[in-house]
């Protein structure tokens, strides 16, 4: 008995006061409709910001409906949300109005300031949700929005967060709303200040600028401040473009590896090298379109499996080339370069006809995807594995013709072609394999190329050009001064760009290469061959 009478005051006691808060909320939501008309914008906004505060389950429902464009309201000010089918269903509980018609209510209009509301309240709404990924988003659009109708809840939201990146990105979102809030203190607003300032991005300077020219210590703290961000974003500036230019040089890199030998090494000026980076990328294409459709399974490493097709392949081609054309020509460059560029276009016209004119599409992995932040630099996941697969093929080749056999050979025909033969070294055969370990590591930079660029019957174009400059630059026949050529033309080039353009800067980085080519005309690493000796 005793326990059913204590059960019962509870009943009594507790029922009215959630009935009490449910009609609260209700109110709340009800209140923060009525603000909301359709003919005045400064209304809109001012509900927004009331259903934001009101904490009913149904404020995110009207808010996203507003942002959706599909918020309407009558005479009355009852809000009404319009379904895909034309229909309407009542904001406030969500159940369907059946005698709402089109004539009855006219949409709520939004503006630039609406949005940015809009923004800050949804971001408010989500700074208390379970998962710390959707915390961090609606921080960023808070801070994005820095309106200071979420300073209570990002007060709220920040007492309660343990996760440190959600927290520290809050605070720089409490900062950015404290610097547009009239009502906030000198101090509140000069620690909002030292935040943005901290935090050094491009964001916190803008929103600090608008302070700069203010008069007063908060304007002159913004001021310091934005000298401040401004001195570090040059710096990361300077560091981005050194980034831009270490990865186009490891573009460079792999399209003028396999030019080093073959021009460096045997002396070769062979025009059909493009080509045989276009068939490495044609060959990632083919090696993408099998796995989808017999191995689907391990499409996700169908890059990995294309690099060795890739060399092979091309590699095959080289050797039929040297052995069916360049063998004929050595010592007589004028007529290799004639019949090579020939070839080239045999070659472009071959694939046109086997796979047609148009761009190839070849798939991007998902782990090549995307991008990340260090620092101040934005750092592309392809970018960067193809700055790392460049070194690994770079410093793979280096190993090859100094521990194999077959370097070996190909450094004592290089160095002295009759005592070589002498000692028994089948020359000719080591010459087909020299080309072919050219061509072969050029199809390997086709399928790096394939991931930034079209694959094209004229991919190679584009690369030859250069590919010869950086072998040029670097010396002739010397992997050392091509990697340093190719890194140098690369950075020298993305430094011009901004200030000549793309295309002015490519001909000051030529002229550059003939001025140095006078004064250093083997490059600067200069290395002895047959070419040299001829």
């Amino acid at each position: 008995m005793p326990r059913l009478i204590a059960l019962l005051l509870l009943i009594v006691l507790v029922l009215p006061g959630s009935r009490a808060h449910a009609d609260d909320a209700y109110d709340a939501l009800s209140a923060s409709a009525l603000a909301i008309s359709p003919e005045s914008f400064d209304s809109v906004r001012h509900g927004i910001e009331q259903l934001a505060e009101s904490g009913d389950p149904r404020a995110a429902v009207v808010i996203g409906a507003l942002h959706d464009g599909t918020l309407y309201a009558n005479d009355d000010h009852a809000l009404f949300i319009q379904q895909p089918d034309g229909s309407y269903v009542d904001a406030h509980t969500g159940a369907k109005a059946p005698d709402v018609t089109d004539d009855d209510v006219k949409k709520v209009r939004v503006n630039n300031a609406v949005r940015s509301a809009i923004d800050a309240a949804l971001g408010g709404l989500q700074l208390f949700a379970p998962d710390a990924p959707t915390r961090l988003h609606a921080a960023t659009a808070v801070f994005t929005s820095h309106d200071p109708a979420a300073l209570p809840a990002l007060k709220k939201a920040l007492a309660k967060e343990s996760d440190p990146a959600v927290k520290r990105l809050m605070e720089q979102a409490q900062a950015a709303a404290l610097l547009s809030a009239p009502d906030a203190s000198e101090a509140e607003k000069l620690d909002a200040v030292a935040t943005l300032r901290a935090r050094g991005d491009q964001d916190a300077r803008s929103v600090l600028s608008a302070l700069a020219g203010q008069s007063g210590p908060v304007g002159t703290a913004a001021a310091a401040a934005v000298v401040s961000i401004d001195h570090f974003l040059q710096i990361w500036s300077v560091a981005q473009s050194v980034y831009y230019g270490i990865s186009l040089g490891s573009v460079l890199l792999l399209a003028a590896a396999g030019l080093a030998i073959t021009f460096g090494v045997m002396g070769v000026i062979n025009m059909a090298h493009g080509e045989m980076v276009m068939i490495g990328a044609y060959v990632t294409f083919v090696v993408q379109q099998l796995m989808h459709a017999y191995l689907p399974s391990l499409y996700g490493i169908s890059l990995l499996i294309a690099v060795p097709m890739a060399f092979l392949v091309s590699g095959a081609v080289g050797v039929v080339i040297e052995r069916s054309l360049i063998r004929w020509l050595y010592g007589r460059p004028l007529e290799t370069l004639l019949a090579t560029w020939g070839l080239s276009l045999v070659l472009q016209q071959v694939v046109r006809s086997l796979f047609g004119a148009n761009n190839q599409d070849v798939d991007t992995p998902g782990w090549m995807s995307g991008a990340f932040q260090l620092g101040g630099l934005t750092l592309t996941w392809n970018r960067l594995y193809i700055i790392i697969f460049a070194f690994l093929v770079v410093a793979a080749l280096m190993a090859a013709l100094r521990y194999t056999p077959l370097g070996l050979r190909m450094r004592a025909v290089t160095q002295n072609r009759r005592m070589a033969a002498a000692m028994g070294i089948r020359t000719p055969w080591i010459d087909a394999l020299t080309f072919g370990l050219g061509s072969g590591i050029a199809g390997i930079a086709g399928v790096a190329l394939s991931q930034i660029d079209n694959v094209s019957p004229n991919l190679g174009q584009g690369y030859i050009i250069d590919s010869f400059m950086v072998v040029v630059f670097g010396g002739v026949g010397n992997l050392w001064g091509t990697t340093l050529g190719a890194l140098t033309l690369g950075i020298v080039n993305k430094f011009l760009e901004p200030i000549a353009g793309a295309v002015l800067g490519k001909i000051i980085v030529l002229v550059l290469l003939i001025l140095f080519v006078q004064r250093n005309p083997r490059g600067m690493f200069p290395l002895k061959g047959r070419a040299v000796e001829a």
